[in-house]
This record gives C-alpha cells, sequence and structure tokens, in this order.
C-alpha cells in the first residue's frame, strides 16, 4: 500500500530539485556619469527574482556580508542582500569613519570609529538603504535588502548571473540608483526558469529626469568643510 506514495515522492523531490541559470545585460543610457558615458560601465544594477504565488525568504540561510570603507569609498557601492542579513563595515582607511542612513530603508548610524575596527547592522526589512559617511560628504553606496534569495548585481560590462534558481514562475525586477521608479517599473516582467541557461534579453535602463540632490549629514544639517586631519588614525584623547 505504501508504494504508490514512494514513487509521488520520489517524483516531487525530482521537480524540486530541477532548477536553472538566469543570466543577462543591462545597458544605461542618457547618464551623465562620466564612468558610463566615457568608458561604458554598466556596474551597481541590482536584478532580482520574485516566485509568484509565496516567499522564497525562507529557503536559505543568510550569509554576513561586507562594505568596506577604504580610501574614502564605499565597496561595493550597491549591495544586494537577503532580509535579516548581518552587514560589516569595517573600517581599513588611516582615519575615522561613522556609517549612517536616515532614509526610510532602515534608519541606523554605528557611530564615529577609528582604523582596523569595524561596526555592523542587520537589514530586517525589505527596502533601498542609502548608506553615507558622517565625516566624509562624498562618501554614498546603497543596500538593496530583498525578500528573496535569488538577485545579482551588475558587474561593469553589465553582466549579472543567478545561480540555482529552482524552476517555476517568476517577476523579474530591478533597481538602478539614478534610474526613476517609473522607469524601473517599465523594466518589471514575468519570467519563467526551466533547467539549464535562461537568458534574458539586454535590458536597457535610461536615466533620463534623474537629478542628483546634495545629502546633509546625520544630524540634518550640511557637511563642514572636511579636515580629515581631525580624525587622523589616533582617537581623540
Amino acid at each position: 500500500m505504501t508504494w504508490p506514495l514512494r514513487i509521488s515522492f520520489s517524483l516531487g523531490c525530482a521537480v524540486a530539485a530541477i532548477a536553472g541559470t538566469v543570466n543577462g545585460t543591462v545597458r544605461l543610457i542618457d547618464s551623465h556619469d562620466p564612468e558610463v558615458r566615457k568608458h561604458q560601465r554598466f556596474s551597481g544594477v541590482a536584478v532580482w527574482l520574485d516566485l509568484v504565488g509565496r516567499s522564497t525568504a525562507g529557503e536559505v540561510r543568510r550569509q554576513p556580508a561586507v562594505m568596506a570603507q577604504k580610501m574614502k569609498t564605499f565597496t561595493p557601492h550597491v549591495l544586494a542582500i537577503l532580509a535579516g542579513t548581518e552587514v560589516e563595515f569595517p573600517n581599513f582607511d588611516p582615519i575615522f569613519h561613522n556609517a549612517f542612513s536616515s532614509y526610510s530603508g532602515q534608519v541606523f548610524d554605528v557611530g564615529l570609529y577609528p582604523p582596523g575596527h569595524s561596526r555592523t547592522v542587520v537589514f530586517k526589512r525589505e527596502g533601498v538603504v542609502r548608506v553615507f559617511c558622517n565625516i566624509h560628504s562624498g562618501m554614498s553606496a546603497v543596500i538593496v535588502v530583498l525578500n528573496t534569495p535569488y538577485f545579482a548585481v551588475s558587474d561593469s560590462a553589465g553582466s549579472f548571473v543567478i545561480p540555482n534558481v529552482p524552476a517555476g514562475d517568476y517577476v523579474l525586477h530591478l533597481y538602478h540608483e539614478r534610474a526613476l521608479q517609473k522607469e524601473l517599473q517599465g523594466l518589471t516582467q514575468p519570467l519563467r526558469v526551466t533547467a539549464g541557461q535562461v537568458s534574458i534579453p539586454q535590458l536597457v535602463i535610461a536615466e533620463t529626469g534623474y537629478v542628483q540632490t546634495p545629502h546633509q549629514n546625520k544630524y540634518g544639517f550640511d557637511y563642514p568643510v572636511a579636515d580629515d586631519q581631525l580624525f587622523y588614525s589616533k582617537e581623540k584623547k
């Protein structure tokens, strides 16, 4: 009497094991960024897949992520993570840093800390988090917090690869910090994943209408003229 049940279970496992790799490229147009216009660098576009009908956030273990601070730059500039992931902010510079965000994605402030030290933040809910340094106005980054483990960020050539995606029907989404929301919504599309390679035709993102506005420090004021020597290598006594 149990033999048919064994067959059904085995078939179910076989279906669940079917997975594909989603790949494609993005291209940025109408950009004022010299890295895009002169050097054709299309990095920093987050691409992710939401499974139709249910969340997949609980299907994988969350691995800690790192956004380093070196040469007064956040690296990587765009980081995509699964909600609930802990992100480390190590300071590899010989000066103090203070990573923070005052935007609605997730408000946080790790405080001022010296070279060779690190702080961590757990990003608990889906959204876009814009990260800044309270000391250096030129430092900025983006953390895209997702409710799906199936995501990637484009490299300088605009290429992206999302491996080990279980077969099924998904919705493909994109985020680019210099694209308007309506532009990104127009690129949202259904995608059926099957075994093997699933290649997406090139995705073209226009930066038309984007206007960069200066941000304020964590206290809501304009940045003073920076003097890194005040924070150089040694803690204040």
